[in-house]
């Protein structure tokens, strides 16, 4: 049976996207180019990031914080993204915590998003064990979803910080072919162009990875291989959950 390909997000209904990470750089291995599809159709997209990246790099923390935002900035500035907010927690050891989830809460009841992109929690991916920051933003982002279309959950926010409750539809969580993969994003030229740039913007941080080949060798590259799921030149893949969809009870 000849294998099928993967749909296409329902993108033409997209309004604004806030994308929740662990640290800078993390949009730019692949997502990044999706965003800039997004952006050049005048969708809204935001950014969260929950650390500044500081333990990164082997400079002092302080210096590397400040040098890893600007080059998001950098990064933001070249696929289109104008709204950016970078969190305090702490880089390395990001804990799954009420805190975290207030504070991605209150990003989505004051961006009101129609979409949310975060990270998967899995332990094991295809690239190997995932990093625990990954997982702890991951499940958070989940569960702040949730709470922030609860007007009891984090109250104060509404009370207080004068924000209303906010319901997302759609969950996206990054994902390269047999990773579960439900919807593709076209990314074939200019977008992939960008994407690509959004990742050389963190010119510094990559110089100080050892071997780390150059954006545009890899990323064009894992971008051909999700467009074959998708029977396009260059994609970019998702696992989408429509949160607003009846739930799937099986045959009857």
């Amino acid at each position: 049976m000849a294998r099928m390909t993967l749909p296409a997000l329902p993108e033409e209904s997209f309004q604004r996207v806030l994308c929740v990470v662990a640290h800078p750089d993390d949009m730019e291995y692949g997502p990044s180019a999706a965003v800039a599809r997004w952006t050049a159709r005048g969708i809204e997209v935001g950014y969260l990031l929950l650390t500044r990246g500081e333990a990164g790099m082997p400079n002092p923390p302080e210096e590397t914080a400040r040098l890893r935002v600007a080059e998001q900035r950098a990064a933001c500035a070249a696929v289109g993204v104008e709204h950016l907010t970078v969190l305090e927690h702490p880089d390395g050891i990001l804990v799954y915590s009420l805190d975290l989830r207030r504070d991605i809460c209150r990003e989505i009841r004051r961006f009101k998003p129609d979409v949310v992109l975060g990270t998967g929690w899995d332990v094991e991916t295809p690239y190997g064990f995932d990093q625990a920051d990954h997982r702890a933003a991951g499940l958070a982002t989940l569960d702040a979803i949730r709470d922030a279309g609860n007007r009891w959950v984090f109250p104060e926010q509404i009370d207080d910080e004068h924000l209303e409750p906010h319901s997302a539809r759609w969950f996206l969580i990054p994902g390269p072919p047999g990773a579960g993969a439900t919807h593709g994003v076209e990314v074939t030229g200019e977008p992939l162009r960008r994407g690509v740039a959004s990742l050389e913007a963190h010119a510094a941080y990559l110089a100080a990875l050892p071997d780390h080949p150059a954006p545009a060798d890899f990323i064009p590259q894992f971008a051909a291989m999700s467009g074959k799921a998708m029977g396009v030149e260059h994609a970019v893949l998702f696992r989408a959950h429509d949160l607003q969809a009846p739930p799937d009870l099986g045959p009857d």
